[in-house]
């Protein structure tokens, strides 16, 4: 069967999860990989985008709007009094050298850069980055030397972009597999609640397809810019309720059967 039916199919049917355990692992691997594939798309796309425009923005604003600046002994030093708050096209831009700003305010914001006294700080679609000053002691960095640093990274957003995404994909496929092996040792359990007669292997099949219902709502959502509330609950009981109802469709262990 095709993947993309299955993944169809493993969306609603329970009786259709349980007839997957008998596939081989290795279908069972590369569907993983293909869900995993699909699922993170919404994210890297606004992830993307908002860094790009960050860039962008962050290279226009150095030039017009922010005050002159050192980054000297692991702090931020310039002649503004008070903060400097600047928000375009939802893009924000918090420049501070007195202090009075904490990342905490900076993370408010859905997209945003913070220069702040003591670290940077760079918020892409909710996604959190600190770069402490204090890493570099013994560099002297200026507002004209950062603004060449973006000018180079621009330049190189033809190979950041795509090697960004392998990073997302690698760490996103590693943590779906480990939540599908712990998924597994669930249906272990609930195997011999319900008396069937299953390997680990069974349910480790069982269990890649019984995440499909909890990832692509989370993807759906993700592309919608909906933050779901309780996200890691909803997920667990969703694939857990599903693995159980397709466990329920595989027939029950007797004596000299099989």
């Amino acid at each position: 069967m095709n993947m993309f039916v299955q993944l169809w199919k493993s969306l609603y049917s329970p009786k259709d999860i349980a007839r997957f355990r008998f596939q081989g692992i290795g279908k069972t691997i590369g569907y993983v990989f293909l869900l995993t594939f699909l699922s993170i798309l919404p994210m890297a796309y606004y992830l993307t985008t908002s860094f790009v425009e960050g860039i962008r923005n962050t290279s226009a604003l150095l030039q017009n709007e922010l005050p002159s600046f050192t980054i000297e002994n692991g702090q931020l030093h310039s002649s503004a009094k008070e903060p400097v708050h600047i928000d375009q096209h939802g893009f924000t831009i918090i420049f501070d050298s007195t202090g009075q700003v904490t990342k905490e305010d900076v993370e408010r914001f859905n997209n945003a850069i913070g220069l702040l006294k003591h670290e940077a700080v760079l918020i892409a679609n909710h996604q959190s980055q600190y770069y402490s000053y204090s890493a570099f002691p013994d560099v002297k960095i200026t507002d004209k030397d950062v603004h060449s640093f973006i000018e180079t990274l621009q330049s190189l957003l033809p190979v950041f972009i795509p090697l960004l995404f392998i990073i997302i994909y690698l760490f996103a496929s590693a943590s779906k597999f480990i939540g599908i092996c712990i998924l597994a040792f669930f249906g272990l359990i609930l195997r011999s609640t319900l008396d069937k007669k299953l390997q680990y292997r069974h349910t480790w099949i069982m269990s890649a397809y019984s995440v499909t219902l909890s990832t692509v709502f989370f993807a759906v959502m993700e592309a919608l810019q909906t933050a779901v509330p309780y996200a890691a609950f909803i997920h667990w009981f969703v694939s857990i309720v599903v693995l159980f109802l397709a466990m329920k469709e595989v027939p029950s262990s007797r004596p000299h059967n099989e």
